[in-house]
């Protein structure tokens, strides 16, 4: 029985990786040789990653767009809409295009107690706008881990594509000297 060619092995990770540590709007591509890392609360990450070419890259935004219309200006990773569009920015300069590109979205976690009642959930704002932003441009989704309360260590390795991630949910905090019952 023929099973066809040996599945390409699991890349393991290469000498001289170049560490990135993203912070709140940042965004960073790279290719095979790096590895790319950020921290997250109610901000969100999105990476995309090319399974032939091994190129990818991570943004770290943390609100959805700008509010109010105003003079033209240079885009910040800051900004979902904007830290997406300097990404595409990056792949235009490679041979490949958006669609070809595995993508995957984190964080969104809550930070403060009630703040949904009170309107002011940003955590649930940039979820929202990662999620139409991606429906807008026509790119799915091949793996998340949104929402909730806490933190997230987030790890894109793009050597392999392989995105790890520790969440950490956000204990209810006690006031000094008052115990549990």
């Amino acid at each position: 029985m023929d099973e066809g060619p040996p599945a390409d092995p699991i890349p393991l990770e290469p000498g001289g990786v170049l560490d990135v540590f993203l912070g709140p709007g940042e965004l960073y591509f790279g290719d095979r040789n790096t590895r790319i890392r950020t921290l997250l609360g109610s901000c969100v990450a999105l990476t995309l990653w090319h399974p032939f070419a091994r190129l990818g890259g991570m943004c770290h935004y943390v609100v959805p767009s700008r509010s109010g219309a105003g003079p033209l200006h240079e885009l910040e990773g800051r900004y979902a809409d904007e830290a997406l569009a300097l990404l595409f920015a990056e792949i235009r300069t490679t041979a490949t295009c958006p669609e070809e590109y595995e993508v995957k979205m984190f964080g969104g976690g809550s930070q403060f107690v009630g703040a949904a009642a009170a309107g002011m959930d940003v955590a649930a704002r940039n979820v929202d706008a990662g999620l139409d932003l991606l429906h807008h441009y026509g790119l799915a989704l091949t793996s998340m881990h949104l929402g909730g309360t806490g933190h997230r260590q987030v790890v894109l390795d793009v050597w392999s594509g392989d995105v790890w991630v520790r969440h950490v949910e956000r204990t209810a905090y006690l006031q000094p000297g008052v115990s549990r019952a």
